[in-house]
């Protein structure tokens, strides 16, 4: 930045230099006819001409570097952010416009700084510079710009409070043109399935054509900029010549005075005009560094602990309890959880089941930590989990979230996300356990088999599958399974079951499920019912206690009895 700075300062001198030296090659040179003159004078300009070209192409240099180094900084700010909210942060944000801060916004504020640190640093300096210069070489004539300066201002400024309003609304019609297509592109099997491709065409054109529509609105407005203050800068030019015209006639101006003074105007109004390609950038710039600012000054819901406190050893078992929980969203009417008791020690299982919305996902969420109780407490190993530091809490945990995600690269990239360390071995013990060691030997490639974006080269089970043997090659205390088992059939999901009681003997284990079947066998199980808990115990206890787990059980094994 100080280099930048040097370079700035050093190509105005320069820049401001060669009008005086002109005015003494025709004044003192050929007019007075000293070729002498003319070469002394000549030589300074070609110097001053040589040294402003060297230090504009360093300026230029210096000034991206640091401009795409600061994008570069901005960018892991925003994409750091975004992992430390909580689940719900982000989805009062949306998706969509988190992809926009992170990309288009920083991309119009890393614009501006090129714009800023290669242009529009020397614009000042030239303007007040080129006043002072001007107004040495004649006084009377420089008060022609008391008029025309003010008018570039008032105009610049009138084009720049209309813009604003324009370029917010613009973003926030990128937001939603980026939330559609997201949309339509994660839908486009029910897209097609439906043969709904005409309606949701005619949606996205819809947002295309407001976004479309502001932008031209804007770029009409900013359009005006140019034209607007070059007709000043040449109405200035042409008054200005009519007034020195005169004097040099009468002797009071020498010519070349009067061509170094024009040149000084020039100077002056350049400078306006590159504060006015600023202000065509500007509005833009300013709304979308509001929306970073937005986004990284929100306070952080889930937190690091500023005193963080340890578990207990690895291998000694993890006890999980629920005291008077209670989770809502900001600004929610309703809570979607409310007074959750539960205890889980090392070894038992619970199940989990209820409609949906009914808040299942919630108190797996809060278990992970992606989001903290609004009421009462989460323990893990008797700690408060907003007192345990993430990467311990996290290295305890196996989860395997509702939808099945899986990041492109290998089937052992996959299976290695949450332990780096695991070799080939843990690999297939995990796979044989989840049930899915059978399909990835049949791979051309077994372990170093390709895995798309999402997992969309494999199946629904398949991905289930995998994500499973992911969370298992965690070698955790304590397994959260989110629904897990819905996309396997009984067969499978029955061995996997089986298989699983034997693999996570030693650890605590939460399965939430809409299937009785899945969750019958669970040493406890917890129904919930529009965020409340209406029953807690075994598969027997709960058949003769809780008439909603019953009604469940009922839905679900009628159709079989009456098909017999």
């Amino acid at each position: 930045m100080l280099a930048l700075l040097l370079c700035q300062v050093g190509q105005v001198v320069a820049a401001l230099l060669l009008p005086s030296f002109s005015a003494n090659v025709i004044d003192a040179g050929i007019v007075s006819e000293n070729p002498s003159a003319i070469r002394h004078y000549g030589g300074l300009m070609g110097i001053a001409i040589l040294v402003q070209l060297a230090l504009s192409a360093s300026a230029v240099i210096f000034g991206t570097r640091v401009a795409y180094r600061i994008g570069q900084s901005l960018r892991a700010d925003v994409f750091d952010k975004v992992h430390s909210l909580a689940l719900s942060q982000v989805q009062g944000f949306t998706v969509g416009s988190l992809i926009t801060r992170c990309t288009n916004d920083v991309l119009q504020v890393q614009t501006m700084m090129i714009m800023t640190f290669t242009m529009i640093v020397i614009a000042p300096i030239m303007g007040v510079g080129g006043a002072i210069m001007a107004v040495q070489q004649d006084l009377r004539l420089s008060q022609l710009l008391l008029i025309s300066v003010p008018i570039l201002a008032a105009i610049i400024a009138f084009l720049t409070f209309k813009a604003v309003p324009l370029f917010q609304r613009m973003q926030m019609q990128l937001d939603g043109v980026n939330s559609i297509l997201r949309e339509q592109i994660d839908g486009i099997r029910v897209i097609r399935a439906f043969l709904q491709q005409a309606r949701e065409g005619r949606r996205f054109g819809t947002a295309n054509t407001e976004l479309t529509e502001t932008a031209v609105s804007s770029g009409r407005l900013m359009a005006m900029i140019t034209p607007s203050l070059s007709a000043v800068m040449q109405l200035t030019s042409v008054a200005l010549i009519w007034a020195g015209a005169s004097r040099v006639r009468s002797g009071e101006l020498e010519i070349g005075a009067l061509i170094a003074f024009l040149s000084y105007v020039s100077l002056i109004l350049i400078a306006v005009m590159m504060m006015g390609m600023l202000i065509v950038m500007l509005p833009r710039a300013l709304v979308s560094a509001r929306r970073i600012g937005t986004l990284l000054q929100t306070p952080i819901e889930v937190g690091p602990p500023s005193a963080p406190k340890p578990l207990p050893p690895r291998g000694s078992g993890l006890h999980l309890r629920f005291d008077e929980v209670g989770f809502g969203y900001p600004g929610a009417e309703a809570m979607v959880i409310e007074n959750i008791n539960f205890d889980l020690g090392p070894g038992e299982v619970l199940g989990i089941i209820g409609a949906t919305g009914s808040g299942k996902s919630t108190i797996v969420n809060l278990i992970a930590r992606l989001n903290d109780p609004v009421i009462g407490h989460v323990f893990l190993g008797g700690v408060d989990l907003r007192d345990i530091a993430a990467k311990e809490l996290s290295s305890r945990i196996g989860y395997v979230p509702q939808k099945s995600y899986l990041f492109s690269g290998t089937i052992a990239d996959t299976l290695r996300l949450g332990n780096p360390e695991a070799d080939d071995n843990a690999l297939w013990t995990a796979l044989e356990i989840a049930q899915a060691a059978d399909f990835v030997r049949a791979l051309p490639d077994g372990l170093l088999a390709p895995v798309a974006q999402g997992g969309t080269n494999f199946s629904g089970g398949q991905r289930q599958r995998l994500a499973i043997a992911r969370a298992l090659v965690c070698d955790a205390d304590l397994y959260l399974f989110d629904d897990s088992f819905s996309a396997l059939d009984q067969t499978t999901d029955r061995k996997l079951r089986s298989a699983l009681r034997q693999a996570v003997s030693h650890a605590a284990t939460v399965i939430v499920s809409q299937r009785v079947a899945s969750i019958q066998d669970a040493d406890r199980i917890l129904v919930i019912e529009k965020g409340r808990m209406v029953g807690l115990g075994a598969h027997e206890t709960l058949m003769l206690e809780c008439p909603v787990y019953a009604e469940t059980v009922r839905s679900q094994t009628r159709p079989e009895e009456d098909a017999a």
